[in-house]
């Protein structure tokens, strides 16, 4: 009897990374198409039946799991991308919004603020405001795609969040988030802050879910689809479509269980370079450290338990530009490269040479605009303007130019960027790698035209930036090497504890770097340092580029390196060889002497005896994780309990005092296969 097969997907911001591997994840297949996101189908049908080509015939038969790990969520943040969301802030003012980052991610998105909220024990501070709440929301319904909840101290009494979701639904019958669904901790901006980056990324992982649910359907396939978590676990398409936040990390956890898998070390620096970003992440002893404070992501700290990953806005797609002084930077912004675009759209390379042969350079120069995805039904109507640039789109890109020279405001042509409706095309890593021969999969050609106008800016009068073509493609490729050894240098020091605020930390990365690559043959001039940069883990380089850059990499600053076969794939292969965790916590606090509250999941229950209230914690909490174990799709789960209480001494010495308890119930399982 053949043995079932598992087939691993990583949908990313450049590529959609298809692997199908044995039971035990030994790698049988495996293949990559271009992420289509006007139509996420189309790539992910692509790379699907590129490994069903090779495969045998009974291969489509034998899958019993389908697994996705995905970037999407984490580019989406990092790039503020996503479709208009209300936040409804209860028992909070407009001030609460300067905490944890909520102004600058709600970039304009509505918020509401309406009286209720409960105090540290639970207790009701103010009556949910029912009248104003459903009159705020009628009012903003038709202008927003979903809503995101968080009430005060709603961790330890969910009641009004409860309520006004029911409000929200009744009202407009729109995706409605809560905070205390995501997280039990304390802090509400940054509770407020996950569910509202959760109510917004709901359409993207609902049209990538149905992206590959259509297409299994469409070629026979009946398996379980699973979706990986940002701590590396699993979890059902459906408890993905209820808490799309996290599958923040999502691709980086799949990368780091990959690498682990595809290498055989338990000690690893994992560095993995896609299309938009490069996640750097350790793994100690076999098991990825989990960030105890929530994932962070573009300067933004969730409720999200994920593993610790240090996210730059560096890929192969990163959008190349002329920083302070004069100096190129990759990133933080994907582009799409020259390359690719021309590939897909040839009538770019008439633009390119006109641009080219006219004698001198405008800033706008080997940049075009493009449509990136459909307009979704729910988004609010795009203003005049935009509607007329978006218009201007329907038959492929748009030189920049020519929108600058009609005097379009740039403003409107960057809200669709980044409401990812629209993207930018330009010079990338990926267009440096082709003019020097280390990537052909696309149009050589339009590499070049964009290098050599490239080559021809002139940060200072009378100073091109290159002699020519390759110099330029050459400056591009020793930045990106720079860029990723800043990277790997920052995300040590923030593990191992160094302080440094950003202004202070930047200028240390970077002197430190220029020391440590400078020309040793040269001397050190004038500088009484001479560094030399080793990192002492071995680098584990996955994804795409990763061939192309680490190795220079590694030689620079004499580290051991690690490239496996499928690195290429590592997210694909980490979405299929992971297992279902789920962890719930119950906290027992104490509002009175002698009195012990238990949070419970929709209320708050008062004992007088604090090991009758433990008992209550523990069968609930075991319940819950059990419960959310076996709806994340988990078989033959172990559960593990863990009691935390916190009990001080009194000044006599002698008198216990009772803080509170925490009891955690954790159910872990393998995905339940297919028949």
């Amino acid at each position: 009897m053949s043995s079932q097969l598992l087939l691993g997907l990583d949908t990313g911001g450049t590529f959609t990374d298809a692997a199908l591997c044995r039971e035990d994840g030994t790698v049988e297949f495996a293949a990559k198409s271009l992420t289509t996101k006007a139509d996420l189908s189309i790539g992910i049908g692509k790379a699907i039946a590129a490994v069903l080509e090779e495969a045998p015939e009974d291969a489509i038969k034998r899958i019993a799991l389908v697994s996705i790990s995905t970037t999407l969520a984490t580019n989406a943040v990092v790039e503020s991308h996503g479709q208009p969301v209300c936040l409804v802030m209860i028992g909070q003012t407009d001030a609460a919004l300067d905490r944890a980052g909520l102004r600058e991610a709600l970039s304009g998105d509505p918020a509401i603020f309406v009286a209720g909220g409960h105090n540290n024990n639970g207790d009701e501070k103010a009556p949910l405001d029912e009248v104003a709440l459903r009159q705020a929301v009628t009012d903003v319904a038709d202008k927003v795609s979903a809503f995101a909840i968080s009430s005060q101290f709603a961790s330890r009494n969910p009641s009004h969040e409860i309520k006004a979701r029911n409000i929200v639904r009744e009202v407009c019958g729109k995706p409605v988030t809560c905070g205390h669904e995501l997280s039990s901790n304390l802090d509400m901006p940054r509770r407020a802050l996950t569910a509202f980056l959760n109510a917004r990324l709901v359409p993207l992982i609902t049209e990538l879910i149905d992206a590959v649910s259509g297409f299994l359907a469409g070629r026979g396939i009946d398996a379980p689809v699973m979706v990986v978590r940002g701590d590396g676990s699993l979890m059902t398409a459906e408890t993905a479509l209820e808490k799309p936040v996290e599958t923040v990390m999502s691709g980086p956890a799949a990368s780091v269980v990959g690498a682990r898998y595809l290498t055989g070390d338990d000690d690893l620096l994992v560095v993995d370079m896609g299309g938009t970003t490069t996640d750097i992440a350790l793994m100690r002893g076999g098991t990825p450290i989990l960030n105890p404070d929530g994932a962070a992501v573009a300067g933004w700290r969730t409720m999200v338990e994920a593993i610790a990953v240090h996210t730059v806005g560096l890929g192969g797609d990163s959008e190349i530009s002329i920083g302070d002084g004069g100096a190129l930077r990759a990133g933080p912004r994907r582009a799409v490269p020259l390359s690719l675009l021309a590939t897909e759209h040839p009538e770019v390379l008439k633009e390119l040479k006109e641009q080219r042969e006219r004698g001198f350079r405008r800033s706008t120069d080997a940049r075009f605009l493009t449509r990136l995805r459909k307009l979704n039904a729910n988004a609010s109507k795009l203003s005049v303007i935009e509607q007329s640039v978006w218009d201007r789109l329907e038959d492929g890109p748009v030189a920049f130019e020519s929108l600058i020279i009609d005097r379009i405001p740039r403003q409107p042509i960057q809200r669709l960027v980044d409401r990812g409706l629209a993207i930018y095309s330009g010079f990338t890593p990926s267009d440096a790698a082709h003019v020097l021969g280390r990537h052909e999969t696309w149009s050589t050609e339009a590499a070049v035209l964009g290098a050599e106008i490239w080559a021809e800016f002139e940060p200072k009068p009378n100073h091109p930036l290159a002699e020519d073509a390759t110099a330029f493609a050459n400056l591009v490729f020793e930045q990106v090497i720079r860029q990723s050894g800043e990277a790997i240098l920052t995300a040590i020091l923030e593990d191992e504890g160094v302080e440094l605020n950003r202004h202070a930390r930047l200028p240390l990365i970077d002197y430190l770097m220029a020391r440590a690559f400078a020309d040793k043959s040269a001397g050190n001039g004038n500088s009484l340092l001479d560094l030399t940069l080793r990192f002492c883990l071995p680098i584990a380089g996955v994804g795409a580029p990763a061939a192309t850059y680490y190795p220079a990499l590694a030689e620079r600053t004499g580290s051991a390196l690690r490239l496996p076969e499928y690195g290429h794939v590592a997210n694909a292969v980490g979405a299929v060889v992971g297992g279902v965790t789920q962890r719930h916590t119950i906290l027992i606090s104490s509002p009175a002497q002698g009195r012990y509250r238990v949070h419970l999941p929709d209320t708050v229950r008062d004992f007088s005896d604090l090991e009758e209230a433990a008992a209550i914690a523990q069968e609930v909490a075991e319940s819950e994780a059990r419960r959310a174990a076996l709806a994340a799709g988990a078989a033959a789960i172990e559960m593990k309990l863990d009691r935390q209480d916190r009990i001080v001494t009194h000044g006599d010495g002698v008198t216990k005092i009772f803080i509170d308890s925490t009891v955690t119930a954790t159910a872990k399982g393998r995905p339940k296969l297919g028949s």
